[in-house]
C-alpha cells in the first residue's frame, strides 16, 4: 500500500465511521477598491474556513496579508474552474469550510464561481452569501436613474459589430440598463451606446467606485462620450456604465421597431383590423394607434 499525501490524509475515513457533516461553501465578497469595505463578517469567515478558493491567488494573497489572515489559497478561476470544482466538492464533502472570493467585489457578477455553487447545491452542500461591495449596485444607488427595475449585461462584445448588435437588442428596454466596460474600450463603448441609443439619453459613468481617482459622471450619452474622449485620464480604471431605459415620447406616437415588426408579420397573414387588434395584444401599443400605423403602411406599399 502506498504511502499518502499529506494533502491526501483529510479524504481518509475510518471504515465503519459515520459519514462526517458537510462543511460550507461561503460565498464572500471583498472590497472593489477601499479595503475598509469588507465587512467583519467577511473577515471573519476568511480566517475560520479551512480553504480559500481565490480567482488569482496571488492577487488574493495581498488581501490577506493586509488583515493578517493565513488560510490557505487555492485556484478557482474561469480556466480549471469547472474541471477542479470537483477537488473543492471532495473537500466540502469531508467536512471542510470553503470560501469563495473573487479579485474584487461579489463573486459570480461577471466572475468566475457559477460552477462552483452550481456543483455545491447539486450535492446539498449549504451555499452561504457574505454579502459586501458590488461595483453595479455601488454605481446605480449613486446615478439618480430609476432603480426599481433594472438589467445587468455584464461586458459587451469587444468588436465594434457585435458590440452594435447587443446593444440593438437592448436599445428599447424600458429598465436601466448596467454596463461593465474595460478602461481601453471605454470611449468606443460609449460612442456605440450613442449611436444606437440616441445621444440624449441620459447616462452615467462610474469609474475607479470606491478607490482615490473615483468619478461619477452623469450626462447625456453624446455630451459623456465628448467628455470622455477629451480626457485621457477617465479612460483608466474599471468602469461602470448606466444607462437609462427607453422611454416612449409623451405623446405615445412612436412605435417601436418590435411592434412594427409583429404588426408586419401579422399584416401577412391577416385583416388589416385583426392584424392591428392581435398585434395590440402583443406588444402592449395602442390598438387604435397600430391600427392608423397599418393604414399608412399599406397606402405606402
Amino acid at each position: 500500500m502506498r504511502a499518502l499525501h499529506s494533502s491526501e490524509a483529510c479524504f481518509v475515513t475510518t471504515p465503519g465511521a459515520p459519514n462526517p457533516v458537510p462543511g460550507t461553501l461561503y460565498v464572500v465578497a471583498t472590497p472593489i477598491g477601499n479595503l475598509d469595505d469588507i465587512s467583519a463578517r467577511a473577515l471573519s469567515v476568511l480566517r475560520s474556513v479551512a480553504l480559500i478558493a481565490a480567482e488569482d491567488t496571488r492577487h488574493s494573497a495581498r488581501l490577506m496579508q493586509h488583515f493578517g489572515i493565513g488560510t490557505p489559497l487555492a485556484a478557482c478561476h474561469e480556466h480549471n474552474e469547472r474541471d477542479h470544482g470537483s477537488r473543492f466538492i471532495a473537500r466540502l464533502q469531508t467536512g471542510d469550510d470553503i470560501a469563495l472570493i473573487s479579485d474584487a467585489g461579489t463573486p459570480l457578477i461577471s466572475d468566475p464561481g457559477y460552477h462552483l455553487v452550481r456543483q455545491a447545491r447539486a450535492v446539498n452542500i449549504t451555499v452561504v452569501p457574505i454579502p459586501g461591495a458590488c461595483a453595479l449596485i455601488a454605481a446605480l444607488s449613486a446615478a439618480g436613474l430609476p432603480s426599481d427595475r433594472f438589467i445587468f449585461e455584464g461586458f459587451l462584445p469587444a468588436k465594434t459589430a457585435g458590440r452594435r448588435a447587443r446593444l440593438e437588442q437592448v436599445k428599447e428596454e424600458s429598465r436601466t440598463l448596467i454596463f461593465y466596460e474595460a478602461p481601453h474600450r471605454i470611449l468606443e463603448c460609449l460612442e456605440d451606446m450613442s449611436a444606437v441609443f440616441g445621444a440624449e439619453r441620459p447616462a452615467l459613468l462610474a469609474r475607479e467606485i470606491s478607490k482615490t481617482f473615483e468619478t461619477l459622471k452623469g450626462l447625456p450619452l453624446g455630451e459623456l462620450s465628448a467628455w470622455v474622449a477629451s480626457d485621457s485620464n477617465q479612460q483608466r480604471g474599471e468602469c461602470v456604465v448606466v444607462v437609462a431605459g427607453w422611454q416612449a415620447p409623451a405623446d405615445d406616437s412612436a412605435v417601436s421597431a418590435e411592434a412594427l415588426r409583429v404588426l408586419d408579420l401579422l399584416l401577412q397573414e391577416l385583416p388589416l383590423k385583426r392584424a392591428a387588434a392581435l398585434a395590440a395584444e402583443i406588444t402592449g401599443v395602442r390598438k387604435n394607434l397600430l391600427y392608423q400605423v397599418a393604414l399608412e403602411r399599406q397606402k405606402d406599399a
